[in-house]
């Protein structure tokens, strides 16, 4: 069940951890409190020495799962998995796509120039929704995927705009604008993207 995004049926999704059998909503608040405490972490620079990349995704995955699922956190998945409509690559493939991301990462912030246009935006749009694709993780990969996105904003001093949808007619667009990322149409997130900085500034004034 843990590779499982959403379970058919509306199931409840049960986690085997350190902590015993949990439910989803069991183990959610154990997961917010190791999010946070990375969260100010990375407000402090703490990760700032490490390379954009495979290693430091993985770390972070490590730092809000180690202690609960030692079995998985912190390595890459083993099993094939299913995200909506979506079918992530192989997990014999992860390793190598993951060292193809960072590179990806690394070549693509050289070329934005760190000035707010398109090529920043696409930059973005390309690190959330490659890595949401690829789903290198049996579970938690929003999670790691927000954290990454965090330390990304700060290293570019971009503002720490909302990542998550606030109502249903975002999520209805943010999941059809991974979705066309899965297809390399980074376009529709690099709108999200823009909506985001839009919002942060409304919300500043």
């Amino acid at each position: 069940m843990a590779g499982e995004t959403t379970p058919p049926g509306g199931a409840t999704r049960y986690i085997q951890t350190t902590h015993g059998l949990l439910s989803y909503s069991q183990l959610a608040p154990l997961l917010a409190e190791r999010v946070l405490r990375v969260e100010t972490a990375i407000a402090s620079g703490a990760f700032t020495s490490q390379d954009l990349g495979g290693e430091l995704v993985l770390r972070f995955h490590s730092e809000i799962a180690g202690d609960l699922v030692p079995e998985w956190a912190g390595r890459w998945r083993d099993a094939e998995v299913r995200v909506g409509n979506h079918n992530p690559p192989s997990p014999y493939r992860v390793p190598m796509l993951m060292r193809d991301y960072g590179e990806d990462l690394r070549v693509r912030r050289e070329n934005t120039g760190g000035k707010m246009d398109e090529l920043l935006l696409e930059f973005l749009a390309f690190a959330e929704g490659r890595l949401l694709s690829i789903h290198p993780f049996t579970d938690f990969n929003g999670r790691v995927t927000r954290l990454f996105l965090r330390e990304l904003l700060r290293r570019l001093e971009l503002p720490p705009v909302d990542l998550v949808p606030t109502n249903a007619v975002g999520e209805s667009s943010y999941f059809a604008a991974l979705n066309a990322g899965d297809g390399n149409d980074w376009l529709p997130l690099m709108k999200i993207w823009e909506q985001r900085f839009e919002q942060f500034g409304e919300a500043a004034q």
